[in-house]
């Protein structure tokens, strides 16, 4: 097992980003949903249970369907708070459009020590000292204006509405707890999924890969310093316009936005809920910074990407629908019928995913 495959089982495996059933039982929620919805009009078609991209539901009386989603960026918001808020916020609304909906209205919470007290904005915050001379000392009510100002400016961006939030300065921890919700309405007739569905079905990737947001090589402990992903405000309403251009065509057959761990998670996690497998060129992914490692490229999680999965056949329409909105699309593999997920630069294996984690990874 080489570095970037023990960094993203990690993260697919053990980190609860990507295993909250680890830790709650969404049985429980399961029971109750079906409880509910024998007294209610409305109905959930996609429930916490189903782990994907967001939640599916239809209000009593509407025939049409909304679109929810929560997430938390709140270790990110220690080194760069105003761009992680943003990401979190612009993360939620990527999930929503996933499954094939167009974000409306957030909702918002932070959590933070009580306004007057000081923090560590910086690489060091972690810590609770300074060492490199380069973090920003500033109040915890100070901390709190980025954070707001960065989720208020992806929203405008996006053209989506705050609604609401919630503030406590009880907190007593060095991070700071930034969650936000977002609700949506679905722009096609049913939702789309995040498993993948057919065998030879091209993967389609929209948006340029940087080599921002290493956090998952951070949670791993293969890094010392986290360096969140910059915020893309306007990359981010250009990709959320281009992927609904393309998910109104009917041809795609699976979707997932690129978030924690990028290509690696978001490739990896479609074939394992699926039963399928995939081959994934690197080098075909665009990017915006030149000499980027094929790791990088697997791994980092630069935001306003997303890929998708279509039909060989439709794979030059659905390309052609988003770079007529300005957003350029690119082939970068195909599901197989394999077991595990491979990712290759330039012919050359970069790493291999299995479904199920290898038991020297518990080591």
């Amino acid at each position: 097992m080489n570095t970037v495959e023990r960094a993203l089982m990690h993260g697919l495996f053990i980190h609860l980003h990507h295993n909250i059933d680890k830790a709650i039982d969404f049985g429980m929620f399961k029971n109750l949903n079906d409880i509910v919805e024998e007294v209610s009009d409305g109905s959930l078609l996609i429930g916490p249970e189903a782990n994907d991209d967001a939640a599916v539901f239809r209000m009593p009386g509407d025939s049409g369907l909304m679109v929810a989603k929560m997430e938390s960026h709140c270790s990110p918001c220690v080194p760069r708070p105003y761009d992680s808020a943003a990401t979190g916020a612009g993360g939620a609304m990527r999930d929503v459009v996933a499954m094939g909906g167009q974000p409306l209205f957030l909702l918002d919470f932070i959590g933070t020590r009580p306004l007057e007290e000081e923090v560590i904005v910086g690489a060091c915050g972690f810590k609770g000292k300074c060492d490199c001379g380069k973090c920003e000392i500033m109040t915890s009510g100070e901390r709190v204006n980025l954070m707001v100002k960065g989720i208020r400016d992806m929203c405008e961006a996006m053209g989506v509405f705050v609604v609401g939030g919630g503030l406590s300065t009880s907190f007593s921890d060095i991070v700071p707890a930034v969650v936000a919700a977002v609700i949506g309405r679905l722009v096609i007739d049913e939702p789309l999924t995040k498993p993948a569905k057919n065998v030879g079905d091209r993967l389609i990737i929209m948006g340029s890969t940087g080599n921002d947001g290493n956090d998952t090589l951070y949670r791993a402990g293969l890094v010392d310093v986290m360096r969140p992903a910059m915020a893309l405000f306007s990359e981010e309403r250009a990709t959320m316009e281009a992927a609904l251009a393309v998910i109104k065509t009917g041809k795609v057959n699976a979707c997932s936005d690129l978030g924690a761990a990028g290509i690696g998670a978001a490739v990896s996690e479609s074939v394992r809920f699926g039963g399928l497998g995939a081959k994934v060129e690197l080098a075909s992914a665009p990017v915006t910074v030149d000499g980027l490692t094929p790791e990088e490229i697997l791994i980092c999680e630069t935001q306003a990407r997303m890929l998708f999965q279509v039909a060989p056949e439709d794979a030059a329409e659905v390309i052609d629908a988003s770079c007529a909105r300005g957003t350029c699309a690119y082939d970068i593999g195909e599901i197989t019928d394999e077991k595990e997920a491979v990712f290759l630069f330039g012919g050359r294996e970069i790493a291999r995913i299995p479904h199920k984690p290898p038991a020297e990874l518990f080591e």
